[in-house]
């Protein structure tokens, strides 16, 4: 499903021409969060502000459809500021944690399949302070940029340093030759819900080949 989504996309040299960039209206972003709470308060008050900060910018909420931890927070947060949420969860997550009380929830046969549909359904991408399974969002989403299969923009929430070491780790990436000084300005990193959505919003994207020199 993803590949036939992405390959729309492709020019007669590669996936993208070097030079390609884009600025779209940002009509849903997807938010990468955990279903923990974390041991912090602050992050499920950003997460909660998060969801206003969506809402009052009529931004649809895309995101893993539980109804605990962040997600939660977020989800219930956007729903009372009177935006709109969509949840995508496998079954056997739904089995776990239960629903989000949304008005389209989606519930998907596996891991591969949510990942698509969120990517489907959103024009950009957030995450916030989680464990591996947010990191693997992240970083999945982000390859999918490197790579070429999108130009939708990405940021990081970050909130008392949670990725603080996570940036010193992609610097050092950049220095060993292994990750392009471009892709990495590409991502958007604050400590503000709505600071970090108005730069998503108005980020002219850019695809840089990834196999040429720096």
């Amino acid at each position: 499903m993803l590949l036939a989504i992405a390959f729309k996309i492709r020019s007669s040299r590669g996936i993208m021409p070097p030079s390609m960039r884009e600025k779209r209206s940002l009509n849903a972003i997807c938010v990468f969060c955990d279903s923990s709470p974390g041991r912090r308060g602050e992050y499920g008050e950003k997460a909660r502000e998060l969801g206003r900060v969506l809402a009052s910018r009529g931004i649809t909420l895309v995101f893993g459809g539980g109804d605990v931890g962040l997600m939660g927070e977020l989800s219930r947060a956007a729903l009372e500021a009177g935006g709109r949420a969509v949840g995508v969860i496998p079954q056997r997550i739904l089995d776990m944690v239960g629903e989000a009380h949304v008005e389209e929830i989606i519930v998907a046969r596996d891991m591969h399949e949510r990942k698509a549909r969120m990517y489907e359904l959103s024009d950009g991408f957030i995450a916030m302070p989680g464990g591996i399974g947010t990191m693997e969002e992240l970083f999945e989403i982000f390859t999918w940029y490197q790579l070429g299969y999108h130009l939708k923009p990405i940021g990081l929430l970050d909130l008392a340093g949670y990725f603080s070491a996570m940036e010193r780790f992609l610097e050092h990436m950049v220095a060993e030759g292994f990750f392009k000084r471009s892709h990495r300005e590409a991502l958007l990193v604050e400590t503000e819900p709505s600071v970090l959505v108005d730069r998503m919003c108005s980020q002219d994207v850019v695809y840089h080949e990834k196999l040429e020199e720096p």
